[in-house]
């Protein structure tokens, strides 16, 4: 894990701080790039998401898949904590907080949204950074290499439907049109994109992950101007409501540790091999951020509490996935060889 990368969350509070200081002085300029949407998705923040999204999709290799049956224990404890669990418990927590113990504290107009930007959270497994937590645990690469490729593949077609679903539960209007195009344009798309670009590197013999590393500094930089515009476009709001960042944090904090827990502790008792264990835990705490942002910007528009709570999930992510990967690594002798 490089430098950069270790001090995410910093560079991600300096963008914070950066949007909400442009958003206050410069209020024209981000109204101008506010309006440049077409059909619900702004033009600029989605060009900004393809190239967070693309370098991740280049780095899947579907040709993994293959291996899927040799160890199948790790692949069932990641796919049912991510898909029949998570968005679930996300779900709860975030009417639990927003509708009930945050009740005096907050907007209540604004409720729903928050709620609708956690559930999004819940309900987009990582893919990306799950190769970093998998490293620092010293994880077996092509095993992470399948459940993310698993994942992805159920994430096309699960993806709008439990969204749609915790939606309309928790009584939020579902904009159907909107949640699959921005499927398609954020997963099916990049997907496709990344599946011909890794096809073409190997067809000319060159290395994929060469070709990652260089564009890679694309992805970061798309993610940290996406976190500018967001913060610009709400920066009145934020800044009139101090508490607010920290009370979106608080579910999505306990939300990381328990989702953690489930995992380790299943694997545990399964008697899985740590590097396999790890790694699995890990992959359903995370979160692709990436597409619950560019989601929420569809669904509810730039300047909604949805917006926003996806980004604090963006600061609140690498300090805590951080201690989990400490932890893991604490208790490695615990796991059999």
């Amino acid at each position: 894990m490089s430098l950069f990368e270790r001090w995410l969350s910093l560079w991600v509070a300096l963008c914070i701080l950066a949007g909400l200081v442009l958003g206050n002085l410069v209020p024209g300029l981000f109204a101008a790039l506010a309006g440049l949407e077409y059909a619900s998705v702004n033009l600029v923040v989605a060009v900004l998401i393809w190239a967070m999204v693309y370098p991740m999709m280049i780095a899947i290799d579907f040709g993994s898949l293959k291996d899927v049956g040799q160890r199948p224990k790790g692949l069932v404890v990641t796919l049912v904590v991510n898909w029949l669990i998570k968005p679930f418990t996300m779900a709860a927590l975030a009417v639990l907080f927003f509708d009930y113990l945050f009740a005096g504290l907050i907007d209540p107009a604004k409720a729903p949204e928050y709620i609708a930007g956690l559930i999004l959270l819940g309900a987009a497994p990582c893919t990306a950074m799950v190769f970093v937590w998998s490293q620092l645990t010293k994880g077996d690469p092509n095993y992470t290499l399948v459940q993310v490729s698993v994942n992805d593949l159920i994430m096309v077609v699960a993806f709008a439907p439990i969204v749609a679903f915790l939606l309309g539960v928790t009584d939020i209007s579902v904009p159907w049109e909107t949640l699959l195009l921005s499927v398609v344009l954020y997963i099916v798309i990049p997907l496709i994109a990344g599946v011909l670009t890794r096809r073409a590197l190997l067809v000319r013999g060159l290395p994929v992950e060469e070709f990652t590393a260089r564009i890679k500094p694309v992805s970061v930089l798309g993610l940290l101007l996406t976190v500018i515009l967001l913060f610009g476009f709400q920066g009145q709001v934020i800044l009139a409501q101090p508490l607010l960042i920290a009370l979106i944090a608080v579910p999505i904090i306990i939300q990381s540790y328990g989702i953690f827990a489930v995992g380790y502790a299943w694997a545990f008792a399964w008697r899985l091999p740590h590097k396999v264990a790890a790694p699995c835990a890990l992959i359903g705490t995370s979160n692709f951020f990436e597409l619950a942002v560019a989601v929420a910007i569809g669904l509810f528009g730039l300047n909604s509490g949805a917006a926003l709570a996806t980004v604090v999930g963006v600061l609140v992510e690498v300090p805590v996935m951080l201690s989990l990967v400490a932890f893991a690594n604490r208790t490695r002798d615990r796991f059999p060889a």
